[in-house]
């Protein structure tokens, strides 16, 4: 197993791996976007050169940022049990709509706000419900000889890179006004997504894949040490590979892309408020700690920070619909 980090120390950024309770640096100028463009066989053996003679310093004296600076990042719907009851919950309407069946559906997000784990997060201007989301993200390398391009399953699963946790943090209310437009989400989601603590490359999982490609790893949140929600990763409506291959589908995927698999069942608090028909467990609130933990990759923990306050959001001109210009007076 190898663990690929980014990380601050004594005032400056480092990158390399993590072993144990110590983290080697790679050579002066060389980066995780490196790695990934190198592809996995020659990480591995970068790693092998590395670990234990490139220069080291203990983990607790550093602070891990997110393990990689994503290209894009693409967060997948894929658990049919989060769906049912964040739908509750932001539509007032039960069960899954037949669409969401019929092929994996994500959206785009910022990654340009992305955290590591420690990091404090602010509440974004006029939300009173801002919520979590526990997630496991795939993180796309380099394949000799293709483009990531109409990728097969098969191939798809070459391109998994790694794997971290992904905290996708949402502004509920923000949210719940925006999908009624039919576009977004938004300011609901662009604030904030949390990755790390690291990546675990993808060779540590491949011997625990199911017969259709599912990893039945552990995924467990909790706020203020106390159990929120816990589920399995194989409980997906589609394994990774898959996700990865409909990416590509039309498109491209590239090195540095990071691919989320969704909120876990009960891996939110708007679920469990769909599901009470209440906002019980409570929106969270300015100092809140939010810990996510995955089976074979690790934790991430972040504290809740104080609300903003903005005034940029204005109400829509009910413009005239015209469709000649009026005249401009002379003179003017």
């Amino acid at each position: 197993m190898v663990k690929i980090a980014r990380w601050n120390h004594d005032g400056g950024t480092q990158s390399g791996f993590v072993d144990g309770g110590t983290c080697f640096a790679l050579p002066a100028g060389q980066g995780v976007q490196a790695l990934l463009d190198a592809g996995l066989e020659e990480t591995l053996r970068r790693a092998r050169q590395t670990i234990g003679s490139g220069p080291a310093v203990p983990l607790a004296d550093v602070q891990l940022l997110a393990p990689l600076v994503p290209a894009t990042i693409r967060d997948f719907v894929a658990f049919e049990e989060h769906v049912e009851g964040v739908r509750k919950s932001i539509d007032g309407v039960a069960g899954v709509v037949p669409e969401w069946y019929e092929a994996p559906t994500f959206y785009f997000t910022n990654p340009h706000t992305v955290t590591g784990t420690g990091e404090v997060i602010g509440i974004p201007a006029g939300c009173e419900d801002l919520d979590f989301e526990t997630e496991v993200a795939a993180v796309v390398g380099r394949v000799s000889g293709s483009d990531g391009r109409n990728l097969t399953a098969a191939e798809a699963h070459s391109h998994i890179f790694g794997y971290t946790v992904l905290n996708d943090w949402s502004a509920r209310d923000l949210q719940r006004r925006e999908m009624k437009v039919s576009l977004g989400p938004c300011k609901g989601k662009d604030f904030a997504n949390t990755l790390g603590p690291w990546i675990v490359t993808a060779d540590e999982f491949e011997d625990l894949h199911d017969a259709e490609g599912f990893l039945p790893i552990s995924m467990a949140v909790e706020v203020n040490g106390e159990a929120v929600g816990q589920d399995l990763l194989s409980n997906m409506g589609w394994p990774f590979a898959e996700l990865v291959a409909y990416a590509s589908q039309d498109s491209v995927v590239r090195p540095g892309d990071v691919l989320g698999s969704g909120t876990c069942g009960s891996g939110c608090l708007a679920e469990l408020w769909g599901r009470n028909g209440s906002k019980t467990p409570p929106p969270l609130k300015t100092g809140d700690v939010v810990r996510m933990s995955v089976e074979g990759i690790g934790s991430i923990e972040n504290t809740v920070g104080e609300s903003r306050s903005a005034g940029t959001r204005v109400r829509a001109r009910q413009r005239p619909r015209n469709r000649v210009a009026s005249a401009v007076p002379s003179g003017t």
